[in-house]
This record gives C-alpha cells, sequence and structure tokens, in this order.
C-alpha cells in the first residue's frame, strides 16, 4: 500500500513530502488511518543521527493516533472504526523474561522501534508523519473515548515516559516529586504527578514558564540558575524526575534527594553524565534511568488520563511547517508539544 509520508533524506537535511510502501495487513496486523502525530524531541535526535547512523529516507514520529480502517483475520481486540493508538514500539520477541512480564520495551533481543529498526520481517520500520501505518496488533492501544484525539497523541511517548517512573518509584500522597524542565515531557509529568496525589515542585532554569508550571498542578517552582535554590532544597524530595535532554549536574540535583530518594532520567543527552558516588552513599540515594512503559502500562496510562481529563498541551501543524516546528523544538519554543495534522500530508 502506498502512503503519502514525510520523511528525512539524509542525516540533518530538512524533511520532505514523499511516498512509502507499507506492508499488506497480514492476519495479526492492523491498519490504521493515521489522524494525527505528535512531534518528540527524539525525532529529531534519531534523524539527525546523535544517537547512531540511520537507514534513509528515514519517517519519524512514535507518537500515533487514528482509526481503524482494517484488521487481519485473527485480530480480536480492535475493530474497523475503532480509536487507536501507537507508540515508541512495535514489536518484540514476546517470548523473554522482560515480554512475558509486559516490558516488552527491555526485551532481551530488542524491541522494536515505530520507526528506524528492523522489523521482525527484515524491513525498516516508518513512523507516523504519514497517512497510514500497519501495526502488529499486539502492540496497538485502545484510546479511551474521553481524551481528544489530537492532544492524546504525546501522551503514547511523553506521557508512558513519565508516568511509568512515576508509578514505579510511588509518586502520590505525601511524596514530594521534583521535576526537572517543563517541556514536552516536564508538562506531562507535573499533569500526572498532581493527578496521583503528589506535591509536585518543578525545577528550570528561570522562572519565564512558573504560571504555566502552577496552571499545570505544580505546587512549587524554583529556578535552577539560582545557586541558593539547591541550598534551599537540599535533601527535600523523595523522587527527581529529570526530563531534559542536555547534560545536568548530577551531584547537585542528587543533593536535593532526602534519604532513600531517586532521581530518575528519562532525558537522554547524546553526552555521557557523571556523578560522584558520595552523592549516593552519603544518604542511600538512588540514581535511575527510565524508557517508556510496557504495552500493558501504557493502556494503563491512557485509561488514568482519560479518567483525570489529562491530554497534552499541543500546537496543531500542517505537515508543511513540520521543519520549522522542528527548529522551534531546538529553541525550546513550544508550549508543550508539536502536533501534524495527517489530513495535510496528502
Amino acid at each position: 500500500m502506498r502512503v503519502h509520508a514525510y520523511a528525512a533524506p539524509a542525516a540533518a537535511e530538512p524533511l520532505t513530502p514523499t511516498i512509502i510502501e507499507r506492508r499488506d495487513v497480514g492476519p495479526d496486523d492492523v491498519l490504521i488511518e493515521v489522524k494525527y502525530a505528535g512531534i518528540c524531541h527524539s525525532d529529531i535526535h534519531t534523524v539527525n543521527g546523535d544517537w547512531g547512523p540511520q537507514s534513509y529516507p528515514l519517517v519519524p514520529g512514535h507518537e500515533i493516533v487514528g482509526i481503524v480502517a482494517e484488521v487481519g483475520a485473527d485480530v480480536t481486540r480492535h475493530r474497523v472504526g475503532d480509536r487507536v493508538g501507537v507508540g515508541c514500539m512495535v514489536n518484540s520477541c514476546g517470548q523473554c523474561a522482560n515480554c512475558r512480564r509486559g516490558d516488552e520495551q527491555y526485551c532481551l533481543d530488542g524491541s522494536v522501534p515505530t520507526y528506524g529498526g528492523v522489523d521482525r520481517d527484515g524491513t525498516i520500520t516508518q513512523g507516523g508523519y504519514s497517512t497510514h501505518v500497519v501495526v502488529d496488533a499486539g502492540f496497538v492501544l485502545s484510546m479511551p473515548e474521553g481524551l481528544d484525539l489530537a492532544a492524546a497523541a504525546p501522551l503514547l511517548c511523553a506521557g508512558i515516559t513519565t508516568y511509568s517512573p512515576l508509578r514505579r518509584w510511588g509518586a502520590g500522597p505525601g511524596k514530594k516529586v521534583a521535576v526537572v524542565g517543563l517541556g514536552g515531557l516536564g508538562h506531562m509529568a507535573v499533569k500526572l504527578g498532581h493527578a496521583m496525589g503528589a506535591e509536585v515542585t518543578v525545577l528550570s532554569q528561570s522562572l519565564k514558564k512558573q504560571e504555566d508550571g502552577l496552571r499545570l498542578g505544580a505546587a512549587h517552582y524554583h529556578a535552577t540558575s539560582d545557586p541558593d535554590t539547591f541550598q534551599r532544597l537540599a535533601g527535600n524530595f523523595d523522587l527527581i524526575v529529570n526530563t531534559v535532554s542536555a547534560p545536568v549536574d548530577v551531584d547537585a540535583y542528587l543533593g536535593l534527594l532526602a534519604v532513600d530518594g531517586t532521581l530518575v532520567n528519562v532525558g537522554a543527552p547524546p553526552e555521557p553524565l557523571s556523578l560522584n558516588v558520595f552523592s549516593l552513599i552519603s544518604a542511600r540515594r538512588s540514581y535511575a534511568g527510565s524508557m517508556i512503559g510496557g504495552i500493558a502500562q501504557t493502556q494503563e496510562m491512557l485509561d488514568f488520563c482519560a479518567e483525570h481529563g489529562i491530554g497534552a498541551d499541543i500546537e496543531l501543524i500542517a505537515a508543511e511547517q513540520i521543519n520549522d516546528a522542528y527548529q522551534r523544538v531546538l529553541a525550546s519554543d513550544v508550549r508543550y508539544r508539536f502536533v501534524i495534522d495527517t489530513a495535510t500530508l496528502g
């Protein structure tokens, strides 16, 4: 099936309109008419080759929502006309201990990313900046009726990337949670942490987004450019979720944790980070990393967001604005997620 898409022709080159071939719908597949696709900072890192060489042309996009257009003969979970979503992975081995536990994102054989990966049939996956996508039914999420589709698209990456560590490290009533950075990931972490009942604090370079942070659910907002911040808040937090994809002073943030507190990185800077081990052992602190969640947890997150009326704050754009949107993401000029109206691709 030939479909319209936007692709990067080579590393660091502007995305251009193209036609790609989607595989035929197999017995376990779902054909989705894509309605909206979010733009994630990971898209930019990937197409620029920041995280390693890619196979070009490459169609990005792993925040995908749409309508089921066709299902394979053996598919029972989804029907034509259903509202569905696809996140950051489209396959895994299904057999290893991690997959059986519901952690397909940590598949020991390597989960298959929605774009730029090698699928089980040997083809290179192409993402959601396209009018249609064919995905194994086991990796297709149901979108609750209470969610606006456009605002729900970023939940498939930004939402689950922050929901997973918040759940894993027990964000809830009586817990103090700090969110480093108020961008695409950070604004979702604030909304989700607040909805879980935690006392949320935003730690941002400046106070320019303070009004937004408080509106989104933060109880407190501090500027990390103020050196007094790290002294005033020392030993204060049970959990810190670092959402920024740039180098930070890990030791300084570890110093903000209470005994048994955890600093979790979900942002993925291309440069290595370093720390002094005494920042950990001085208060039995932990430093961790987290990716997305598994399929079951992602569905749990979507249901949670529908129950609490949570969607991303978005700016809806046409396909011809994608390259400008990339530049604005790099300049931190978006509040807080660009979403492509895929009706403009054709």
